[in-house]
């Protein structure tokens, strides 16, 4: 019996490594590719506009692009961006969700069925990600498209921006946020129990907690959006604040500090705009 035990466990601390190891080269890969592109796109250079900014061709068809290729385009470099900020979070929680499937309820389960709905999960959560980029580049396009035919709206941009961001801090304080944190942090008790040993279950399984992850992770998409959506540092900084307030022993206090910092982001912003009307 105690050898069993011993196989089992060294089992388990195999599909451990292999599956954190896989993640890695994932994480891996998308860094590289998220960085490619902010320099290909940095490349295109900016078309300065009123009010002291400059406006991001990613936004719109150059170079002789149709609309749908330059919304693929968005939507890949989106996908990438997303799968390298998300996965240190979400990474743990898609262990725990195999190891639920693999508990004495389905013991039987072979390792193999179980890698496969985690990953066919993890494709769930990401899929959810990629449906906000296509609706964050509609938002965008369309919004630029009006700033170049509305130059008063176009002056007002740099204060709309510090705006968002500083009501973006303020929703890291706020009841929904706390919830949806601890949907991600605990997601056994949002509903995420372990489902049965089925691909439609895990993919659902996947959507729900990616849906979650955008609901709790709002602040963040619309700081990255105002500052810019292929600023690296930002999303470095906030691939780190995500990582915190999910992962850290306090992460609800985490995130309201990380509010906090926002908001004053929020108001220099707004104050360097007013100076420069």
């Amino acid at each position: 019996m105690d050898l069993v035990s011993v196989g089992e466990s060294g089992a388990r601390c195999s599909a451990r490594a292999a599956f954190y190891s896989v993640c890695g080269l994932l994480f891996a890969i998308s860094a590289g590719a998220t960085i490619a592109a902010c320099l290909s796109m940095s490349a295109m250079g900016e078309l300065p506009m009123r009010g002291g900014w400059s406006m991001s061709m990613m936004w719109m068809p150059m170079c002789g692009k149709t609309w749908p290729r330059v919304a693929a385009s968005f939507v890949g470099m989106w996908i990438a961006m997303m799968t390298a900020m998300m996965l240190p979070s979400v990474a743990p929680v898609l262990w725990r969700y195999r190891e639920a499937l693999g508990s004495a309820r389905h013991g039987r389960a072979r390792a193999p069925a179980l890698t496969w709905l985690t990953w066919l999960a993890g494709i769930g959560y990401f899929a959810v990600w990629a449906a906000l980029g296509a609706v964050v580049f509609a938002l965008g396009a369309a919004f630029a498209t009006l700033q170049m035919h509305v130059p008063a709206l176009s002056h007002a941009v740099p204060v709309i921006a510090g705006v968002m961001v500083l009501l973006a801090g303020a929703l890291q304080s706020s009841a929904w946020k706390a919830h949806y944190l601890d949907c991600c942090r605990r997601p056994q008790e949002c509903g995420h129990a372990a489902l049965p040993l089925r691909s439609d279950a895990a993919f659902r399984y996947g959507l729900r907690l990616g849906l979650h992850c955008c609901y709790c992770c709002a602040s963040f998409t619309v700081v990255l959006v105002a500052i810019g959506v292929m600023d690296l540092l930002a999303m470095a900084a906030l691939t780190v604040a995500i990582t915190l307030e999910r992962l850290a022993p306090r992460g609800p206090l985490v995130a309201r500090g990380i509010g906090y910092s926002i908001v004053g982001m929020g108001l220099l912003m707004i104050a360097r705009a007013a100076s420069l009307m």
